[in-house]
């Protein structure tokens, strides 16, 4: 449970983290809040050459809102999350899913930008970037660029940022004002990943649903955006039989492994339990 040798490196600015992963590539990791990385490191699935810390860079840090849209640094910490007047007036969903992450302890140093990055299937927030349309500013050696959450994750693991590219912003499009959401999420115990859960955002008018927006998290290789499951919402006044359609497609597109969180039509199941609570919840908070 000790780590190989590694050289660590902590650049003040985004270019200079930019310069090492050129000057290193595939050995040299960033490091963030360290709760992905480290843990792989003990267990040596992970053995960097270089850890390239990303904490020494200030720009990478905050919470604001520019021109419609929430901009969050990646090196923003789960409890800097919670801790946001601006995030729980605009994007409540972020402080709830951010209080479901693993524990205090691990909240107080893990970062947003970090449960994002790697591709980890387990992680939460990315189902939630996925149904908030929300957009990934990676910077590298060519400039920066926008990287859709919807386009970004390609397997378990593997995403389309590039290896000497730095994850550095989120930016979410501020949801409509009297929007409802919420994030349903089944777990075995405390800090453990996700059996199945669901993100949910809606806005109505007059009871009706107007738009609607359904991602799922740790149901296969990568969070999945429920585009039919939302358009099942769409023009309806949420009954009986609205709801069923889009359990019955958010399901569909369920591919989740037999683990020790239960056999796979289980969790399938359990995704769909967890799109209905989650549909239930959002039209409740929605107003």
């Amino acid at each position: 449970m000790i780590p190989g040798s590694f050289e660590y490196h902590r650049p003040e600015s985004v270019d200079g983290a930019v310069a090492l992963l050129n000057e290193h590539g595939d050995e040299a990791r960033l490091l963030a809040g360290g709760h992905s990385l480290i843990p792989m490191m003990k267990l040596r699935m992970a053995v960097p050459s270089h850890i390239v810390d990303l904490q020494a860079i200030e720009s990478l840090h905050g919470i604001s809102e520019e021109g419609g849209e929430i901009v969050i640094g990646a090196l923003t910490t789960q409890h800097e999350v919670l801790a946001s007047a601006l995030l729980a007036e605009k994007c409540p969903i972020l402080l709830e899913a951010a209080a479901l992450i693993a524990d205090p302890q691990v909240r107080y140093c893990g970062t947003i930008g970090g449960n994002v990055a790697n591709g980890d299937p387990g992680n939460d927030m990315p189902a939630i970037m996925q149904a908030l349309g929300a957009r990934y500013r990676a910077v590298g050696p060519n400039g920066s660029r926008d990287i859709a959450a919807r386009d970004y994750y390609e397997a378990a693991y593997f995403t389309a940022l590039e290896e000497n590219e730095v994850l550095t912003q989120i930016r979410i499009p501020t949801p409509a004002p009297g929007h409802g959401s919420a994030y349903e999420k089944q777990k075995r115990k405390i800090g453990d990943y996700a059996t199945a859960a669901a993100a949910v955002i809606l806005t109505l008018d007059g009871g009706r649903c107007t738009s609607a927006s359904i991602a799922l998290t740790n149901v296969a290789d990568t969070p999945l955006f429920a585009e039919a499951a939302a358009e099942a919402l769409v023009g309806s006044d949420l009954g009986q039989a609205a709801v069923d359609t889009a359990v019955k497609q958010a399901e569909a597109i369920t591919e989740p492994t037999s683990d020790g969180r239960g056999p796979a039509d289980f969790r399938t199941h359990v995704a769909g339990v967890m799109v209905r609570r989650a549909i239930a919840r959002a039209q409740k908070n929605a107003g």
